[in-house]
């Protein structure tokens, strides 16, 4: 249920990209270096977002270095590092391990149990670290997994409940942003459980697994119903977004939320759309 967060890459200048770059291979090396491997396989652009966004808020000292890595091995990468850093990085594994066991207990997938077993061992350290944080993902992920088993047809709240989640990632500190924070946090995981429901549709179907737009999709309109509910979630995030102090990273920050963001949806209505033509 990630890696929709994403730039729109060709409309953002070169040295933006260079600098989301190295914050995204500062998050990468921040997981090899505290959690190995395993930890380091879990990275994803959407917490490449949380970093910068919480790194342009709070503006803490970041560190800035060079490194190689396998997909890097002959030049040298910039990398940036800071304690939100840290913080994604943690949450990126706990968010793995969780979703991981989920996958198991619904769907008895193999790789899942294979890969919360490596784990494991690191989340209890995080579980102690960030209890109520912790707690609470653990609940709302339960809470989600008991509605699809139970075939929840509410949309509205299938996505809350995942919109909770990114409430708790986002809200790093209690202080004056959390609530603005946590508002953003909520619609944007909304936004991000329907655009995963949306692109997984067909292939829930054909599989008969559970997806919130099975009855949906044989609509004519769907593609645009879709469409609608998407922006409405994005405009609420944008809005609570723009009332935050935030001055550095804002050129990356409104490329992925006022574009970025959208580049998955065009292309999977772009293929559906080629493919029914084909059809026909």
């Amino acid at each position: 249920m990630f890696g929709y967060v994403v730039l729109n890459k060709p409309e953002i200048k070169f040295k933006d990209f260079d600098l989301y770059r190295s914050f995204y291979c500062g998050l990468c090396r921040e997981l090899k270096d505290r959690y190995g491997i395993s930890g380091q396989i879990s990275l994803t652009y959407d917490m490449t977002f949380v970093v910068i966004l919480l790194s342009a808020l709070y503006e803490p000292v970041t560190q800035k270095g060079e490194t190689r890595c396998i997909i890097h091995p002959v030049h040298r990468q910039p990398v940036r590092r800071n304690e939100v850093t840290e913080y994604a990085a943690d949450m990126n594994v706990l968010l793995t391990y969780y979703k991981c066991r989920d996958d198991w207990d619904d769907e008895k997938k193999i790789t899942a149990l294979g890969y919360s077993k490596v784990l494991q061992g690191k989340v209890r350290k995080l579980d102690q670290k960030y209890p109520e944080k912790s707690r609470r993902i653990q609940k709302y992920l339960a809470e989600l997994s008991t509605m699809e088993k139970a075939g929840e047809k509410d949309i509205d709240k299938m996505s809350g409940c995942f919109g909770k989640i990114m409430e708790e990632i986002l809200a790093w500190k209690s202080d004056v942003w959390e609530s603005s924070l946590r508002r953003m946090g909520f619609f944007l995981g909304k936004f991000i459980y329907l655009l995963d429901a949306y692109d997984d549709v067909e292939e829930d179907i054909k599989n008969k697994n559970y997806n919130p737009f099975s009855e949906q999709y044989i609509m004519e309109a769907f593609d645009e119903q879709v469409r609608q509910l998407l922006i409405m979630m994005m405009a609420q995030t944008c809005r609570e977004f723009e009332k935050l102090p935030i001055i550095k990273y804002t050129d990356i920050l409104r490329n992925i939320l006022y574009s970025g963001v959208w580049v998955r949806f065009e292309m999977i209505h772009k293929q559906r759309k080629e493919s029914g033509e084909k059809k026909e």
